[in-house]
This record gives C-alpha cells, sequence and structure tokens, in this order.
C-alpha cells in the first residue's frame, strides 16, 4: 500500500476525532486541525506519524489554492464597492501599522531583515475564520461595528494578496529597493485589472453560453478547471499561485453559478484545507515552544495591543466613535489562517528561519483563544478607557467623531468629479496601456513568423493598436458626465479647471497613441505629436468605433452584473420606475423664441422634453425645431442627477422630490394627449436587428423616443444612438398615441 494512504488514513482519522472533540466543546476547528496535525507530526513519537512527508507537503499547497478559491468565490467583486470609506481606512491603516510594528519587533528581539518583514505581514492580517466564529457564537453579526468589521476584512484579504506578491519580490531580489518595487506594483496592477476585466468580459459568456449542460459534475469539473487554469496563468506571469485562485474565485462569485459551485467546492475546500492545517501542526516542535517561549510572550502581547490600538485609531480616522473604534479593534486582535499562508511562502523561498513558523502558531493558537473574551468585553474596555481620558479629550474626541460621521456621506460636487476623473481617467489609461502590451507581446511576434515583409507586420500591428486605443478614446474624455456638466452650470470660473483636467487627459491619449510608432516602429520625431492629436480629436468629435464601444461595454456591465440580476430577473421595469423622472418647467424669456435643438439639454444634460402644453394644447414628444412660446409648460424626463444639473443651469431652486416616469403615466387623465410606453422585444427575424438606434427609424416611424434598452437583463438608460440592437434586446418607447396604435396593431410590442 502507498506511504500517502496510510498517512492520510491517519491524518483524517486523528483531525474527525478531534474535531468532534473541538465541536462538542465549542472551539475552533482550526485550531482542532492544528493540534492533530501535532499530533500526528514528527515530533509526537508516541502517537502514529506520517511518513511520506513530501506527499503532504504537496498536498498542503493544494489546500491553499483551494482555500484562495474559497475565499475568492466569498469575496464577490461588488464587495469592495459596497464597504464603505471606513473599512478602507481600518483596513489600510492596520495592515501598514501592523507591518511597521512587526518589522520593529523583529529588529528588536535581534531577528534578521527578512524574519522582521515577514513578521510584519504575518501580525497584519486577521483571521477571517476565527472572527466569524466568534461572532456567530456571542450573537452579534447583525450590529453595526461587525459589518464594519466584514468589510474590513474584505480589504485586508485584497491587501494580502499585494502583500504576499511584494514579499515574494523583495525575497527573489534579496533588497529592497524603491523603484523595483514601484514597478513591479505598476505591472502588478496592469496585469490585474486587464485579467479582471478580460475575466468578467469572457468568463461569464462562456458560462452561459454552456449552461444547459452544466449539471452538477460538469460544473464542478469546470470550476476546479478554471482555478487551476488560473494558478498555472498567475505563475507564468510571476505571481503566486494563490493570487490565481483568489482572482478565479472572484470571476466565478460574480456569475449565476456562484451558489453552486461554492456549494459543490465546499467539501474539497474542507478536505485540503484541514490537510493544510493539519500540516500546521505537523511542524510544531515543542522544544522549540519552549526555546522560544519569550518571543512567542513578546509577539502575542504586541500583536494583541497593537492590532487593537491601531485597528480602533483607524476607525477613529474614518470618523466613527470611540465605542464603534474599541469593538472593531477587540475584534480584529488576533492572527490566523493567512499567518500561515505569508509563513509558508517565507519557508518555500528560504528566506526565514524555522523557528518563525511554530513562533507565529503559537502566536495565532492563543490570540484565536482570547478573540472571543475581548469581543464580550469590548464595553467594558471601553468604559476604561473613557474614564482614564482627560474630559476635555474625550469631549473634543465625541464632537469630532459626531461632525465627521454628520458630513461624511455629504460630499461637494468637486469631490463627486475629482473621484469619477481619477477612477475613469486610471481605468481607460490601463486599458490602452493593455492593448499596447498585448499587440506588442502576443500580436507582433505572430505577424513577424508571417511571409509579410517586417516594415508591413509592423506597421499592421501598429494599426491594430491604434484601433484598440480609439475604442476607448471618447470614454475616457468623458466630457458629458452629470458630474463634469454640473460642476459646468453651477459656476463660470469651473470652466478653466475643467478644461485644464480634461486636456491633461486628452495629452494622455495621445502620449499612450505615440507609444507603438516609437516602440514598434522606431519613430521618435516629436512632429508626429501634433498630427496624433488632430487625430484623436477628429476620434473624438465622429463619434467613429462608438457604436462597438457601446455593445463591448453593454456586455461587460451585464456580465460583471449577472448574479445580481439574475436575482432580480422577475422585476424588469423596476429600472424604468426607479430611475427616470420627470421635471415640470415654465418657459421664460431665455427660452423663449429658442427651438428645443438650439437648448441643447439633450447634449448638454442628457435631458429630453417629452411633452410641451401651450395653453389648451399638448405637443407629445415635440421635435427639435419646435419654438418655444412664453408661457410654455415643459416636461423633461432623466435621471435625478441629471434634472438636478439642468435647475441649476436655470436658476431654479433644489426640488426634494420628482414624479417617476411611471407616476407620471398614470397621473394623465386626457387619453387624447397621454403619452404612452411600451417594451419592443428584438428578435431574429425583426427589423430592429442589427440596426443602430439612429438607423432603427423608431422615431421616424413611431413617433417616439427611446428610453432605454435591457440586454441580458442589464438596464441601459438613454443610451447611445450609435449602439446596435441585438437579439433578445428589450427596447423601452415612450410616444404618442399614435405610437401606441402602430404597435398595438404591428409586431413589434410585447407590452
Amino acid at each position: 500500500m502507498p506511504k500517502l494512504i496510510s498517512d492520510l488514513a491517519i491524518m483524517l482519522l486523528t483531525a474527525g476525532v478531534v474535531a468532534v472533540v473541538f465541536k462538542r466543546f465549542k472551539q475552533p476547528l482550526v485550531l482542532g486541525y492544528i493540534l492533530a496535525g501535532f499530533l500526528v507530526g514528527p515530533y509526537m513519537p508516541y502517537f502514529f506519524t506520517v511518513a511520506d512527508a513530501t506527499s503532504i507537503h504537496t498536498w498542503s499547497e493544494i489546500g491553499i489554492i483551494v482555500l484562495m478559491f474559497g475565499l475568492g468565490l466569498e469575496f464577490n467583486l461588488h464587495k469592495l464597492a459596497s464597504v464603505g470609506s471606513t473599512a478602507i481606512i481600518t483596513a489600510l491603516t492596520e495592515v501598514l501599522g501592523m507591518l511597521v510594528v512587526g518589522y520593529l519587533v523583529g529588529q528588536a528581539l535581534g531577528w534578521g531583515i527578512m524574519d522582521s518583514i515577514f513578521l510584519g505581514g504575518m501580525l497584519s492580517m486577521s483571521s477571517t475564520t476565527i472572527i466569524i466564529k466568534a461572532f456567530d457564537e456571542l450573537g452579534v453579526q447583525q450590529e453595526n461595528f461587525a459589518q464594519l468589521v466584514f468589510g474590513t476584512l474584505v480589504i485586508e484579504d485584497i491587501a494580502g494578496i499585494f502583500m504576499m506578491i511584494i514579499l515574494s519580490t523583495v525575497s527573489v531580489s534579496k533588497n529592497i529597493s524603491g523603484g523595483d518595487l514601484a514597478m513591479q506594483l505598476g505591472l502588478l496592477v496592469l496585469y490585474l485589472v486587464l485579467w479582471l476585466i478580460l475575466g468578467i468580459y469572457i468568463l461569464p459568456t462562456l458560462l452561459r453560453k454552456a449552461e444547459a449542460f452544466m449539471n452538477d459534475e460538469t460544473l464542478l469539473l469546470v470550476s476546479l478547471g478554471i482555478c487551476f487554469g488560473m494558478v498555472l496563468l498567475a505563475e507564468h506571469l510571476g505571481f503566486s499561485s494563490a493570487l490565481g485562485a483568489f482572482l478565479a474565485g472572484s470571476l466565478l462569485a460574480g456569475t449565476i453559478h456562484a451558489e453552486r459551485v461554492e456549494h459543490l467546492t465546499s467539501g474539497i475546500k474542507d478536505l485540503f484545507g484541514s490537510v493544510f492545517f493539519l500540516s500546521v501542526g505537523m511542524m510544531i516542535d515543542p522544544a522549540m515552544l519552549v526555546k522560544y517561549a519569550f518571543p512567542i510572550f513578546v509577539i502575542t502581547i504586541v500583536t494583541i495591543v497593537g492590532k487593537l490600538t491601531i485597528s480602533a485609531l483607524g476607525v477613529l480616522l474614518s470618523g466613527q466613535s470611540l465605542k464603534t473604534a474599541v469593538q472593531c479593534g477587540s475584534s480584529l486582535a488576533q492572527i490566523g489562517e493567512f499567518a500561515f499562508i505569508i509563513a509558508s511562502l517565507g519557508m518555500s523561498l528560504g528566506v526565514i528561519a524555522d523557528y518563525a513558523y511554530p513562533i507565529v502558531v503559537a502566536v495565532s493558537v492563543i490570540t484565536t483563544l482570547t478573540t472571543p473574551t475581548f469581543i464580550k468585553n469590548a464595553g467594558k474596555l471601553h468604559g476604561l478607557i473613557v474614564k482614564a481620558l482627560p474630559d476635555k479629550l474625550a469631549n473634543k474626541l465625541e464632537r469630532y467623531t459626531e461632525e465627521d460621521g454628520s458630513q461624511k456621506d455629504q460630499d461637494s460636487d468637486w469631490m463627486n468629479y475629482l473621484r469619477r476623473y481619477v477612477k475613469v481617467t486610471a481605468l481607460y489609461a490601463v486599458l490602452m496601456a493593455g492593448v499596447l502590451l498585448i499587440c506588442q507581446l502576443a500580436l507582433l511576434p505572430l505577424l513577424l513568423e508571417t511571409p509579410l515583409n517586417e516594415t508591413v507586420a509592423r506597421m499592421l500591428c501598429v494599426v491594430c493598436c491604434m484601433v484598440g486605443i480609439a475604442l476607448f478614446v471618447r470614454p475616457m474624455l468623458d466630457m458629458h458626465s452629470t458630474e463634469y456638466t454640473t460642476l459646468w452650470v453651477k459656476n463660470r470660473y469651473y470652466h478653466l479647471p475643467l478644461i485644464t483636467l480634461t486636456v491633461v487627459r486628452f495629452m494622455l491619449i495621445v502620449l499612450l497613441a505615440f507609444a507603438p510608432l516609437q516602440t514598434v516602429l522606431g519613430l521618435k520625431a516629436a512632429w508626429l505629436l501634433p498630427l496624433i492629436m488632430i487625430a484623436v480629436y477628429a476620434v473624438y468629435k465622429s463619434g467613429w468605433m462608438s457604436s462597438a464601444y457601446i455593445s463591448v461595454e453593454a456586455r461587460f456591465m451585464a456580465n460583471f452584473n449577472e448574479r445580481n440580476l439574475h436575482r432580480n430577473q422577475d422585476d424588469t421595469t423596476e429600472w424604468l420606475d426607479e430611475k427616470l423622472f420627470v421635471q415640470q418647467l415654465a418657459c421664460g424669456d431665455e427660452q423663449s423664441g429658442k427651438t428645443l435643438k438650439q437648448l441643447g439639454w439633450g447634449y448638454r444634460f442628457s435631458v429630453n422634453v417629452i411633452k410641451v402644453i401651450r395653453g389648451r394644447k399638448h405637443l407629445n414628444m415635440p421635435s427639435g425645431d419646435l419654438e418655444l412660446r412664453s408661457g410654455d409648460q415643459l416636461f423633461a424626463i432623466g435621471k435625478a442627477e441629471d434634472l438636478r444639473s439642468l435647475r441649476m443651469s436655470l436658476g431654479m431652486q433644489e426640488q426634494e422630490e420628482l414624479p417617476t416616469l411611471h407616476h407620471f403615466i398614470d397621473a394623465q387623465t386626457d387619453e387624447a394627449s397621454d403619452v404612452y410606453a411600451y417594451a419592443i422585444p428584438v428578435t431574429r427575424d425583426s427589423e430592429l436587428q442589427g440596426k443602430s438606434i439612429r438607423s432603427s427609424g423608431l422615431r421616424k416611424n413611431y413617433d417616439c423616443m427611446i428610453l432605454g434598452l435591457q440586454r441580458e437583463k442589464l438596464p441601459i438608460l438613454q443610451p447611445d444612438v450609435n449602439m446596435t440592437l441585438q437579439n433578445d434586446d428589450l427596447v423601452w418607447v415612450l410616444g404618442t398615441r399614435r405610437m401606441a396604435e402602430k404597435l398595438l396593431t404591428g409586431t413589434l410590442a410585447e407590452a
């Protein structure tokens, strides 16, 4: 019989017995697995001992991969957007603070530089497993501080992935070069963003097409295949296997198969995860624990006090109360499974001493046992801190957190714009840089291997690169976003800084477009820059490729929101009812005598006039040539924030509530003057299939306006006129009685 089979029999039987005992006394199973590993390890000769340690080590590496895959399944990229600023500030404060503290403690204990750096990494990560278990036992999962802790753990997990990459880079280079490290991090971010974008665009689409064949067995095989395939890709790119597994899980977490995959892989995760923790226990040497009792004691105290204090400080800095800060700090005052993974990384790279592993395991065991006590007594600890603080400081602290808490969600318009500006600029710059990398590293070598002349091959590569960059020119310039428009109409003094920021974006695009000319063709002439600027401007004004980009973006957003959209699939009109509003306006002297086209509200604010009441006459769905008269009542439709910008430009006061489109239609009383909304399905045989909104003839033939469309359950409000209609789209139109009669007697309408 192979030794591996007998070893697994010994390990799993021992783990099973210990797990039952720990369950009986309501202790964390992680500790039970570590104890079971110690019992079957080489340092416990009075019990059964495993013989094939090499195979067990391989299984433990698989355990790390499966654990990180499971962590990714629980992550879901939507969680990152919902954790809030408090969790981000707390996590970054804790991770950076404990990295420094851990390094200083390691140096004070006489450890080497790499040992100290890895110690800081181990101490910076709290235990998700232990915290969830403690919250469950204490029944505080729904408390406000518990939600903040969960958000902090999400950010910590992301920081842990980056930390592992940084530690690997530092370990391999044997030195810490700021420039090299920055370059590695920059490439990491670039590859990660491209990886996630391509994964979100491709993976859910492929799974959706194969959904009819996805029984449990097939889905399990495909999921694990994706996991280990991502691991191979990550290692090929020079990243850790843990990163590949984590990304595979996070990509699957956004699909409609997420719950099934999590259910199907839970047993595998439990099996290999338990083997990993068993292997951790096998490395515990009692003699080492006795020998290093003092470092264990010191690091335990530093972990509890340091993490509690620094985490609480992070919560305070985010504007939360002192009580919430103490509760969060008490919850995060331990280390767990991520510390073992970082320690395993250091051991595999051969850059940390043998004593580091048993020390961190001992510290983890002790802090795991103390965590429930600290969470339970966080209120008492808060009381002691308040008594110890001077009255002036306590009152000042309370005022600071109250003021910050009341204002933290009330960002100015400039902050909203700058937040969007940074995100949009960074996203599309990365995408354009990704196009450059793909063309240079993948496309160019392929073209050079063809019978084409080298110069022709290089020029063809540059053309492909330029087309890829052109795809993102209009969305990157982003000159008609709600945030931009709001500031533009708010104050004329904002025009110059807005133009300046747009010019910065424009020049960034020009430099990115110039890069392939330099790197692929070897052209470095500065006189090319004005020509590129003219070309970029022409692409922006012409809207060239805008239809292709819109289709790509729609597919990406549908895939990204697939899981959430699937949950709400029965509520197909919620987006229309909730997101489109109607604003009533009176035609003043400024608007009188102008046509709707001259007002330019649609272009400037993404707002359209759907009705003009002139005396007793109702002009529904007026054309752009309609000349307005003083006293006309106008009804404009748009999103709430766009209507706000319009009111601001007209000098109107803020309006708290606007009627939704649904309420506006229901409130109509004159059947002859009503407007109607209908959903038109696009089928393979439909006359709309494959046509752009501009060329579909809906406006001309049915006297209607396209409100939006639904593609793969994704609502797209006020789509671009260049967007091509596809099979299974659901097009929402708003129009006149003539439109309703034509639709009801024709074949286009569904509802």
